[in-house]
């Protein structure tokens, strides 16, 4: 039985450094599938493999990774039957709910043997209530489903911001394990140790849950003397859709960020998962809410240019509330400029070339031509 364990956490809260880590503590020696679902239209990333709407990549870990595109039953039992892994990581979206991914593999489960193990979600702690509050039916909804939360970036703030944060996770979910020991001074292993008490303990809870209505209110058995009714039962089944983003860390040291074209051309909003199961109870799909614009280009640009665009994104609203931008782009002095900007920080720096030049910028509210205009294409 393959077990998939969901790492979930919103933009820039760590995930690929958090994947990263329990690679090399936990996961060494094990046959390791990474599942990519992405938000967004343009590939930040070059050297795959297309094959069945199913994108391959070699990781220097030697974890194989890939990014399904449309049927996710159909795709994962090919990536099954390719690479028959023993476990599978899937990292959503920054910006979709970890709720529409359990219930994708919930769906798949039996037929593939395959088995929903650890829910995590990332949380950065220097921009949590930040986040809470300008996305919270995203951000929140992915604490809630979670059995365990990772609090990154807890050496960077005060000791009372992270209780703050703590104490706003618990009343989002009182049961999940909330790790607040920065990553540096905690092995991996402790923290998987955590992951696999959890999910024992919903299953545990689960298997009281079950045994309760199979036996009826007036059962004798002593199976109603546990405080079960506490259970804090997440696999809901009326959510929707499954969004996504993710980013990767290469040999040369850098962390690398990528989204996969949908075949949607380059300057269309994805709404690929308008199908699924409609607008129920007022919730969004991310493509509601978020817009992704990118062009694929070889527009020549200078280095000032792309500066000059990371800091009106980070400084003002004059083009949207920019969550995300990010892209390898050619220089006017032959190099390669790599720029990536999450919630108000950003890197520049030079990088290989790639075969075009990729730009892509994910926020709310976004003046796409204005956008154009910035980059000057």
């Amino acid at each position: 039985m393959t077990k998939i364990d969901i790492i979930s956490g919103f933009l820039g809260a760590g995930k690929t450094t958090f994947i990263k880590k329990m690679l090399e503590d936990v996961f060494q020696g094990e046959k390791i599938v990474l599942i990519e679902n992405e938000f967004g239209e343009i590939g930040i990333d070059g050297g795959f493999l297309k094959d069945s709407g199913i994108e391959i990549s070699e990781l220097n870990s030697g974890c194989i990774c890939c990014s399904l595109v449309g049927d996710f039953g159909k795709n994962l039992r090919e990536v099954m039957e390719r690479f028959h892994p023993d476990r599978i990581l899937i990292e959503p979206s920054g910006v979709g709910k970890l709720s529409d991914v359990m219930k994708s593999v919930r769906e798949v489960e039996e037929e593939n043997e395959v088995k929903l193990n650890g829910r995590i979600t990332v949380v950065n702690t220097a921009k949590a209530t930040k986040q809470m509050k300008a996305f919270g039916e995203f951000f929140n909804n992915q604490i809630e489903y979670a059995t365990v939360i990772v609090l990154s970036r807890t050496q960077n703030v005060k000791p009372e911001q992270t209780e703050l944060v703590v104490k706003a996770i618990r009343e989002k979910n009182p049961d999940g394990a909330v790790i607040t020991t920065p990553w540096s001074e905690i092995d991996g292993k402790q923290i998987y140790k955590v992951i696999e008490q959890q999910k024992s303990l919903e299953e545990e809870l689960m298997e009281e849950h079950e045994h309760h209505h199979e036996h009826g209110a007036d059962c004798t058995c002593g199976c109603h003397d546990h405080e079960h009714e506490h259970h804090h039962e997440h696999e809901h089944h009326h959510q929707h859709g499954h969004d996504h983003e993710h980013h990767h860390e290469h040999d040369h040291g850098h962390e690398h960020h990528h989204e996969h074209n949908h075949e949607h051309g380059a300057d269309r909003t994805c709404g690929c998962h308008d199908h699924e199961h409609g607008h129920h109870h007022g919730h969004h799909h991310a493509d509601e809410v978020f817009t992704s614009w990118g062009r694929e280009t070889p527009h020549v640009f200078t280095r000032d240019t792309i500066e000059h665009a990371m800091k009106a994104f980070c400084d003002t609203e004059d083009y949207g509330t920019i969550l995300r931008a990010k892209g390898m782009v050619p220089a006017e002095d032959g190099t390669w400029i790599y720029f990536d900007m999450v919630d108000g920080e950003y890197e520049l720096r030079t990088g290989e070339p790639d075969y075009t030049g990729r730009l892509c910028v994910i926020g709310t509210d976004m003046e796409e031509e204005k956008l154009a205009e910035l980059f000057g294409i």
